[in-house]
């Protein structure tokens, strides 16, 4: 009776302990953390002790299926049956090669190498009477040469390769006489190799053992009649984990002191909807597949209720005494993770609706929370590549890095332990029922060639370099800098157009008001009464939408404003003889009045976009660029109409504005270059004299980072991409006058094009420039970088900035548009805020650590009206919303940067105020001195008789 007290104790204590369902608050607590802060890359390191491991399974790799006496495996019969193409038969054949193994293992400088047995080669028949010496010896010298480059094994028992005998004579894992000859078999492997030996996994990846080996019959033993087997099979699974397990704890850890468990797969599920409903069967989907096995192990010997519930009688039960038995038999958590489950071995019957993903922080935190805290030991994790794909697999280095950061994350914020990490696999093999369709080694296998030769990859590399530095510890580039910006720097903010009001909203109403000013001060709209038409001359007071849009352009704080005309609009016909002068009035009372508020506009000539030329309609219908009235030429004249109409204003012009698109053909990029050429002289001999503003035109800059930065290979590449996107337009103006040489051999090298050719005349084109404009973007998608929709990477505009110095000396640079985009719904910008801070900020340290001649900086944009999902304003309905990172942007321009703390304030001489009536005064003086000599002496006449009047009054009351 004290017994059966003590056992219900013990069971009530650990389901208090556990708090079942507790990894429900993963996703609310994911939900909640800071945007896009907690989504940033995380520079530090792991803990000392933390177990940087390699892995791989007896089937995929050692071959010799029939060598030495080894017997058959359920995977040696599975791949002869049904449709199957190919065997593991030969693998990698590490059984021959096991000397080149361990070379890959000490290279990759792991501590531990997790391998598995195989049971037939040890046990051919899987009963210990058919014992094999040599297959024995084989896994005691791995063993032992492991030893000898001091990295620890990690032995799994099983890892789907049953004996074929057992299958045959005993159905396999659906048979409960199983248990004891599994516990058997693990007996001779503690005894034999236990000494050796601290970290054993029993069974690898029960679910697809159960469910896909005898439910759908994907993997060996390729079972699919019996809907119900699987988890009469799981069943089994379990209880032959247990009985190893206590029979580990009870002869064999007092001695040997090693750690057991079993090796737990799964996937990982968002819900599709907010509501709790959504949440609940996302945990019951990880419950059907994790839960499964990992509730009997670590909460109350039991299957999830969900399970229990849905299932009903076709899921075993357990008895109490299997419970206890079951319960507490894992030493730590072996969690699997990656391609060998996630989006390959999970149907939507299993997510209940919900949608998976890739997301090993998520999946650790669910773990720490559902099943109390235990130690985690990522035990499989990686992803793959295509068969055809050789030593450079930039997708599987780049996923390693995304999960080894995760598990960082996981440690370091979220406080989950974990203890190790398994990159999957050590070299490429059979990828079981994808066969060699996929590669997932971090060494590459040439299967064509008899000793199986192996060769690092870029992931093997990588990981490397990951574990001599023990993590992703922070560098001095990767810290913020603290500095200023010179007092003269160029704070911006761009639009890619401005709202245009062609008729003045001011003073059009014709309504007759009645003004209420002795009560509320209301206006009062009579009816059927109208004021005659005022004929007056518009002015720019007239235009209540410039008002509007220059006080928000003020409000933000910068001091230049950069926008783009409408080339179709002011020259609608292409001819500048008859120009919108409408449009042009407008756009001079713009300028006009960003000057009154102090800021300095920059006007582009030419935008370019994907979705319309904005060409004037005869050029657009006329071969755009190409056309024979010459293009070039009528921008030329259209850039003189714009001098002339709004120079006086305007000291700074853009003539085109991102025309590298890799959409434009290299014959009408050469059109665009002489349509810059041409407008840019033209101010210089026409208008730089009397307006003494500056020409330039702003090129959309991708910084292009290589793949593997430790690969000559991908330096090369990378340059000539950008010799190809920036160099491409960038190296006529500001270069030899002459498109790159490398883009020019390239071209003829790979197809015989060749680029046009600059005569005389266009070789004019050098030095066409007196600022360098530039947008700044990535394209090169790594998994860790933040996404919106493209990748948000600070560091690449301190490096194309750095580019720029590199290749064009001391050129004058400012960054014209660069932003991010965001949902306009969210007010609160957090992303946007995120990104000014630190694109800014590797902009300061461009400018004071690489002496990069930064002229100033614009962000991209001001509106969501104009640019949708851009903008620093939002807007709902009629309303105007700053947002957050107004605000932001705001603080950083009134500090001119990040100044050092304790500094002195930065000392800047005072900037004049504008005086746009001065050239008046300069010109034509004696009229105007003349005409104030009039209005003063009215003045003082008038004043003059009032005083005369009020005297007299005042005397003639006495």
């Amino acid at each position: 009776m004290s017994g059966l007290l003590a056992l219900l104790t013990c069971l009530a204590f650990t389901s208090a302990a556990a708090k079942p369902n507790a990894g429900l608050k993963t996703w609310g607590r994911f939900r909640k953390l800071p945007y896009p802060g907690d989504k940033a890359f995380l520079y530090d390191t792991f803990p000392e002790d933390f177990i940087w491991a390699v892995g791989t399974a007896a089937y995929q790799v050692e071959g010799a299926f029939e060598k030495d006496g080894k017997g058959l495996s359920i995977w040696d019969t599975f791949t002869r049956g049904g449709n199957r193409m190919a065997t593991g038969d030969v693998g990698s054949d590490s059984y021959h090669n096991l000397r080149a193994d361990i070379r890959a293992i000490k290279q990759l400088g792991v501590s531990h190498y997790r391998f598995s047995l195989s049971w037939s080669r040890i046990f051919p028949n899987g009963t210990r009477g058919s014992h094999n010496e040599i297959g024995t010896n084989y896994y005691r010298t791995l063993i032992k040469m492991l030893k000898d480059i001091r990295v620890q094994p990690v032995v799994t028992l099983y890892h789907w390769d049953l004996p074929d005998h057992l299958q045959q004579t005993l159905g396999g894992w659906s048979n409960p006489e199983m248990v004891g000859i599994f516990k058997d078999y693990a007996d001779f492997c503690f005894q034999t190799f236990g000494d050796d030996v601290k970290y054993w996994i029993t069974i690898d990846n029960p679910f697809v053992v159960a469910r896909h080996g005898y439910g759908t019959g994907v993997v060996a033993p390729g079972i699919k009649n019996d809907p119900d087997l699987p988890f009469r099979v799981g069943h089994i699974l379990l209880k032959a984990h247990a009985a190893v397990w206590h029979l580990y704890d009870r002869l064999y850890r007092p001695r040997q002191q090693g750690q057991l468990s079993m090796a737990l797969a799964s996937h990982w599920i968002k819900p599709s909807r907010t509501r709790l409903e959504s949440l609940r069967e996302c945990q019951c989907s990880l419950d059907h597949v994790l839960g499964w096995f990992a509730r009997p192990l670590f909460t109350d010997g039991d299957y999830p209720p969900c399970m229990k519930e849905r299932l009903g009688s076709r899921l075993p039960s357990f008895t109490p005494e299997e419970r206890a038995q079951v319960n507490g038999t894992a030493d730590f958590f072996a969690l699997s993770h990656g391609a060998a489950l996630s989006f390959q071995l999970i149907n939507d019957s299993l997510k209940f609706g919900q949608l998976e993903e890739l997301d090993l922080r998520m999946l650790l935190y669910w773990v720490n929370a559902e099943y109390d805290k235990p130690p985690i030991f990522v035990v499989q994790s990686g992803w793959y590549v295509l068969g055809n794909t050789k030593t450079e697999d930039p997708k599987h280095m780049y996923y390693l890095k995304r999960f080894i950061a995760e598990a960082l994350k996981s440690i370091i914020i979220d406080g989950v332990n974990v203890i190790g990490y398994t990159a999957w696999s050590l070299i490429d093999g059979f990828e079981w029922h994808r066969e060699y369709g996929i590669r997932r080694g971090l060494y590459y296998v040439d299967f064509n060639t008899l000793d199986m030769k192996r060769e690092p990859k870029t992931s093997a590399t990588f990981y490397r370099n990951v574990i001599q530095r023990n993590g992703f510890p922070e560098l001095p580039e990767n810290r913020p800098a603290q500095g200023i910006f010179p007092c003269d720097f160029a704070w911006g903010v761009s639009a890619n157009s401005i709202q245009v009001e062609t008729t003045p909203s001011q003073f059009a109403d014709p309504s007759v008001y009645l003004w209420n000013i002795s009560n509320n001060g209301e206006l009062m709209r009579l009816e059927g009464v109208t004021a005659p038409p005022v004929r007056r001359t518009t002015h720019c007071a007239d235009y209540a939408t410039i008002r509007q849009q220059v006080d928000e352009i003020r409000r933000v704080g910068v001091n230049h404003f950069h926008f783009a005309l409408n080339w179709s609009a002011v020259v609608p016909s292409g001819d500048v003889a008859h120009p919108n002068s409408t449009l042009l009035g407008y756009y001079r009372c713009f300028t006009r009045q960003l000057l009154q508020a102090n800021i300095t506009p920059v006007v582009t000539l030419w935008h370019h976009t994907r979705q319309r030329s904005s060409l004037p309609p005869p050029l657009d219908t006329a071969n755009k660029w190409l056309n024979r009235w010459g293009t070039p030429e009528a921008f030329a004249d259209y850039a003189r109409l714009c001098y002339r109409e709004l120079g006086a204003h305007v000291k700074m012009w853009i003539t085109l504005n991102e025309p590298n698109d890799e959409m434009v053909s290299y014959q009408e990029g050469h059109q665009m270059l002489r349509a810059h050429a041409l407008a840019w002289h033209a101010y210089d001999r026409e208008f730089r004299h009397s307006q003494g503003g500056k020409v330039s035109l702003a090129l959309h800059m991708d910084w292009v980072e290589p793949a593997f930065s430790f690969s000559r290979e991908d330096v090369e590449p990378a340059k000539r991409v950008l010799d190809f996107r920036v160099g491409w337009f960038a190296e006529p103006i500001f270069g030899s006058g002459d498109y790159p040489l490398g883009m020019r051999s390239w071209l003829r090298q790979l197809n015989s094009l060749d680029l046009p050719v600059f005569n005389e005349e266009d070789r004019q084109l050098e030095d066409s420039y007196t600022y360098r404009a530039m947008l700044e973007v990535q394209h090169m998608i790594d998994t860790t970088w933040i996404m919106s929709p493209r990748p948000v990477v600070p560091w690449g505009l301190r490096k194309a900035l750095n580019w720029v110095r590199e290749h064009y000396c001391d050129v004058p640079v400012y960054v014209m548009a660069n932003g991010v985009q965001e949902d306009p719904a969210r007010f609160k910008d957090s992303l946007r805020v995120y990104y000014l801070y630190n694109y800014i900020n590797e902009a300061l340290k461009a400018y004071t650590l690489d002496g990069v001649n930064l002229k100033g900086y614009f962000a991209y944009a001001l509106s969501d009206e104009r640019d949708p999902g851009f903008g620093m304003y939002g807007h709902v309905q009629e309303e105007v919303i700053i947002k957050a990172s107004l605000s932001n942007y705001r603080n950083i321009i009134q500090h001119n940067g990040f100044p050092i703390q304790g500094a002195p304030p930065q000392q800047c001489p005072s900037m004049p105020q504008p005086c746009l009536g001065c050239h008046v005064l300069v010109k034509r003086p004696w009229p105007v001195v003349g005409f104030l000599t009039l209005v003063g002496s009215g003045v003082l006449i008038t004043l003059g008789l009032i005083i005369y009047y009020t005297a007299k009054r005042h005397k003639e009351c006495y």
